[in-house]
């Protein structure tokens, strides 16, 4: 399933890879052969863990098809996140290739909130359903699970979050975070974890058979990017594959989406799904139901995707401009609590839809764990993202008892409290945060990883390597590079705001390369040809018709 860029780089890195990357994999701690290869071309038959290493994994296989041979009725109940929703199509996907017809329940983010509702069950238990199967969410549901228990519906939980000291009692609890489980990866997404009950059914049953599990995997890069995970281990060859799937993918609500943002599917990584897939599939959920992305996700008639991928486009852009107004006005208020090193923030017209995103860019620009929330007449809901290797669901956690709903992971958690427990949720995230600072990592601009001091170096050997360090993201981050003293050819900006820095330009040698600076304008306002500048940038590929260039994506220039 390789492209061609890819054969490109596997040749390239087939011998000894330039000694420009050859340092960048040693300052990633990759030094021997072994792990130099295990890095740059993860395998799929020997990097993933085995399935019923994980807690209650033959509890749950035995239950599910026990209700396929029986043609029970079963649930799937999943998140109205990304991960949840490519949790969902997942599950539903596995289900019916064991014959079964399950239905899938994704809440309503604002009228139900996250996770399983007793509502929710009571209307599933009504249609006849006598197991629902959880994804990406259920480890905190013991008074649903509990109800489910009393009325005689048996469920599945699978999630990935943060495990409480209570365990939900249902007939199986798949969470690789559970205390004593032994599967070796634990930073599963939800996706991952569904995943993994997937291979254990093939395992067990051989349908699919052998290796056609794979056509799953695009599914799981989606969820597992989109929620931010780390992309290294079991969920480094996940993603790897994962979007080797999706070039390909049969699913044609993703065509649908790539070529409703102008995206050719044969070039797509990491980046995409977590910058052009994800915020549209994530408008739905935000701003209507989830149930369209999940639509698109399922739908085999091309026609309906179409109309679902132009729908959540216009979605899409209504969030952001809802974003960028509450960004402005939360960016307004953080800028008067420069004291305080976590950020508490809250109005009631801050929709609860679109504050995590918000809470995302806060957290990025202050570097300060951030919190936003909506307050609604006496509750106030919201979300929050991390900052400097913060663990924020264990500070959260610190005070469990501020709030009525709680759910999270190291990097992102959701919750709903009394309005009146905000300045104490204040108080106690600040004294939890404090600490624990002095374990922290120093928090800091974003550095090089190496200094060139050739500018010609940069050549297409060194891209095609450096295309086997993807995917990047969280955990593996894109290798940026260190360049002084080059002089600015030209300078423009462009963009429909002007926004974006435009430059050329030279080392001593005469070697010139085209650089452009995503959002940069603004903080480079006095470049002046001629000018000397250093600069932090990656590698980048611009194709440009029939013509492929190389250029550096500028992140600073100084």
């Amino acid at each position: 399933m390789e492209t061609q860029a890819q054969a490109r780089a596997v040749n390239s890195a087939a011998g000894e890879p330039p000694a420009l990357v050859r340092d960048l994999l040693r300052k990633r701690g990759l030094i021997d052969e072994v792990g130099i290869a295990a890095f740059l071309r993860p395998s799929y038959e020997n990097n993933l863990g085995d399935p019923f290493l994980m807690t209650d994994m033959d509890k749950a296989v035995t239950r599910i098809l026990a209700a396929a041979k029986k043609r029970e009725k079963v649930a799937v109940y999943g998140d109205y996140d990304i991960d949840g929703i490519a949790s969902t199509t997942l599950m539903l996907e596995t289900l019916q290739q064991l014959g079964l017809e399950p239905l899938s329940y994704i809440p309503d983010r604002y009228d139900e909130g996250y996770g399983i509702h007793i509502k929710a069950l009571q209307q599933l238990a009504k249609e006849g359903v006598s197991l629902v199967v959880s994804v990406d969410c259920g480890i905190t549901s013991v008074e649903e699970t509990a109800w489910a228990r009393a009325h005689k519906l048996d469920l599945i939980i699978t999630d990935h979050h943060e495990v409480p000291v209570e365990i939900p009692e249902a007939v199986a609890v798949i969470n690789p975070q559970r205390p004593g489980d032994t599967y070796p990866f634990k930073e599963l997404s939800g996706s991952g974890v569904a995943f993994a009950v997937a291979r254990a059914l093939q395992q067990r049953t051989g349908i699919p058979e052998p290796g056609r599990e794979k056509w799953l995997l695009d599914l799981v890069a989606l969820g597992t990017v989109c929620d931010v995970m780390p992309l290294v281990g079991e969920n480094r060859t996940l993603v790897h594959f994962g979007l080797m799937v999706l070039r390909k993918t049969r699913r044609v609500g993703l065509v649908a989406l790539a070529q409703s943002a102008g995206l050719e599917l044969a070039d797509i990584r990491a980046y995409h799904l977590g910058f052009v897939f994800g915020p549209r599939l994530n408008a739905a959920g935000r701003l209507e139901h989830a149930n369209f992305s999940l639509e698109l996700m399922t739908t085999k008639d091309p026609i309906d995707a179409q109309a679902l991928a132009f729908q959540l486009e216009e979605l899409n852009h209504q969030r952001r401009l809802e974003q960028d107004r509450i960004f402005t006005e939360a960016d307004a208020v953080a800028e008067n609590l420069s004291a305080q090193p976590v950020l508490v923030l809250a109005d009631p017209d801050w929709s609860h839809g679109v504050v995590g995103i918000v809470a995302s860019k806060l957290a990025e620009k202050w570097q300060k764990p951030t919190l936003v929330l909506q307050i609604l007449g006496d509750d106030a809901k919201g979300s929050g993202r991390s900052a400097g290797g913060y663990n924020l669901i264990e500070g959260l956690q610190f005070n469990s008892e501020l709030f009525t709903r709680l759910g999270g992971h190291h990097f992102a958690a959701g919750f709903t409290l009394p309005a009146a427990h905000l300045p104490n949720l204040q108080a106690s995230l600040t004294a939890h945060y404090r600490s624990v600072a002095t374990d922290l990592p120093a928090t800091s601009a974003r550095q090089a990883d190496i200094e060139v001091d050739d500018l010609a170096a940069l050549d297409w050997d060194v891209y095609n390597a450096l295309e086997l360090f993807e995917p990047c993201g969280n955990g593996n981050p894109q290798p940026v590079f260190g360049l002084a003293k080059l002089k600015v050819v030209a300078a423009d900006t462009v963009g429909k705001d002007r926004q974006h820095l435009k430059l050329k330009l030279a080392s001593s040698a005469g070697v010139i390369y085209e650089g452009i600076g995503f959002n940069l304008a603004e903080k480079s306002p006095n470049l002046k040809i001629g000018q000397q500048v250093d600069v932090l940038c990656y590698l980048q590929k611009n194709q440009w018709q029939d013509r492929a260039t190389l250029q550096l994506v500028l992140i600073a220039v100084q």
